[in-house]
C-alpha cells in the first residue's frame, strides 16, 4: 500500500498546485483534498473533501482513509472570496488545533508538515543580520498573520511533544512570490504606487511557488539517505533585495512617507480594499528580514531553482510594465537616495 496524504487548504492556487502535483509521486497511493470552499481549479485524481478543519468532523476524515501523511497548507494571510480577517484566523489558528487534536488521535498519522512563516522571527530595529531557526525574535509579531504563525507553532511544537512518534517537519517559508502569488506582499507590489517609509531601505528575501512545491513534496516523504525530513527549516531563495531594487525591476515608482504617517496610509488602503498594509507588513518593509537556509541545503537537502532576484523577476514579468521604464526610474531613485537629507551622497548603483 502506498501513502495516503491529506492537504488541506486545496482551494488556494498554491494547494491545488501541490495536491496535483503529489499524486504523480509512486510512492503515493492516494490524495485526500480538504477546504471549507470548493476550490475553482482542478485537483487531479485526488479525493476532494468539503470540510471545515476548525470543525470536529476533521478527525473522522483522518480515521476513514487512514490517513498516515498531512501536509497543512490552510495557514495563510489573505481570506478566500467574501472570508475576513476573523475567518483567517479562526482558519489559522482553531483550525490547526482542531487538525492538530484530531492528529494526535490518529494512530495512523506518521508525517505531519506544517506551512509556517519567516513571519514568526518579526521585524524590529535590533535585529540580528540573518536570523537562523534557533533565534529568538527581539521583539514578537503583535498582530496579524505573523500573530497567527507563532501560535500555530507553539501548537504544533506541543503536539510533537504528545506524538514523539511522528516526523514533523515546520517550514517557515519566506515571502511567496510567483506568477499566481497571492499574498498581502504581492499585492502590495502590485500597486501603481509603492509607498514606503522614508529613510529606510530594507532586506528582503523572496521563495518561489515552484520550489514551495517541491520542497514541500519533499518533506512529505521519507527522507533521502543523508538528510532528515523533520525539524523546522527556514526556505527561502539565494540572496536578498533591496526594496529600491524591487521598485526599479517593477517599473513603479515609491512615495516615501514618514513612519508616523504610514499607519495612515495603511488604514487608507485597507478602506480601498487595496491591500492588507498591516502593522507587521509596515514593520517589514521598514526593517526588512533576512533568514539563514543552511539548514535547508544542509540537513533537508534541498537547494531552490530560484535565487531570490529570479523569484521577483518572475513575479514582476507576470505583473505586466509599471508606471516607468525600469531605467528611468533606477535612475530618479538613485538621484533622490544621494539628497544630503535623506543621509545619501552614495548612491546605490542601478539594478
Amino acid at each position: 500500500m502506498g501513502k495516503v496524504v491529506l492537504v488541506t487548504g486545496v482551494a488556494r492556487q498554491l494547494g491545488g498546485r501541490f495536491v496535483r502535483r503529489i499524486q504523480r509521486d509512486p510512492e503515493v497511493d492516494r490524495v485526500i483534498a480538504v477546504d471549507a470552499v470548493a476550490p475553482a481549479h482542478h485537483l487531479g485524481g485526488a479525493d476532494f473533501l468539503q470540510a471545515d478543519i476548525r470543525q470536529p468532523a476533521i478527525a473522522r476524515v483522518l480515521a476513514e482513509h487512514s490517513v498516515d501523511t498531512v501536509v497543512h497548507l490552510d495557514v495563510t494571510g489573505t481570506p478566500l472570496a467574501s472570508g475576513g480577517r476573523g475567518s483567517v484566523k479562526e482558519t489559522n489558528v482553531i483550525g490547526t488545533m482542531q487538525l492538530l487534536g484530531a492528529c494526535q488521535k490518529s494512530p495512523a498519522v506518521k508525517r505531519l508538515v506544517v506551512k509556517s512563516s519567516t513571519n514568526v522571527y518579526g521585524s524590529a530595529p535590533r535585529d540580528p543580520a540573518v536570523f537562523t531557526e534557533t533565534t529568538p525574535p527581539k521583539s514578537l509579531p503583535s498582530g496579524g498573520f505573523a500573530k497567527d504563525t507563532v501560535e500555530v507553532e507553539g501548537y504544533v511544537r506541543g503536539f510533537a511533544r504528545r506524538r514523539p512518534d511522528v516526523a514533523v517537519c515546520v517550514l517557515r517559508f519566506a515571502n511567496i512570490l510567483g506568477p499566481a502569488a497571492d499574498s498581502p506582499l504581492a499585492e502590495y507590489f502590485s500597486l501603481p504606487v509603492l509607498p514606503t517609509v522614508l529613510g529606510y531601505d530594507p532586506r528582503l528575501q523572496f521563495v518561489h511557488e515552484d520550489d514551495v512545491i517541491e520542497v514541500l513534496r519533499i518533506a512529505s516523504h521519507e527522507p533521502a539517505r543523508g538528510t532528515l525530513n523533520s525539524g523546522t527549516f527556514n526556505i527561502a531563495g539565494d540572496g536578498v533585495l533591496l526594496l529600491s531594487q524591487c521598485s526599479r525591476r517593477l517599473g513603479r515608482p515609491t512615495v516615501p512617507v514618514f513612519l508616523p504617517a504610514v499607519t495612515w496610509v495603511g488604514s487608507a488602503l485597507r478602506t480601498l480594499g487595496a491591500t492588507d498594509f498591516s502593522p507587521e507588513q509596515i514593520r517589514l518593509l521598514t526593517h526588512g528580514r533576512v533568514v539563514s537556509t543552511a539548514q535547508m541545503h544542509e540537513t533537508l537537502g534541498y537547494r531552490p531553482e530560484y535565487t531570490t532576484a529570479e523569484t521577483f523577476a518572475e513575479f514582476a514579468r507576470g505583473r505586466g510594465p509599471g508606471l516607468l521604464p525600469p531605467e528611468a526610474l533606477a535612475g530618479a531613485v538613485d538621484r533622490i537616495a544621494s539628497l544630503p537629507f535623506l543621509g545619501g551622497g552614495h548612491p546605490q548603483s542601478a539594478s
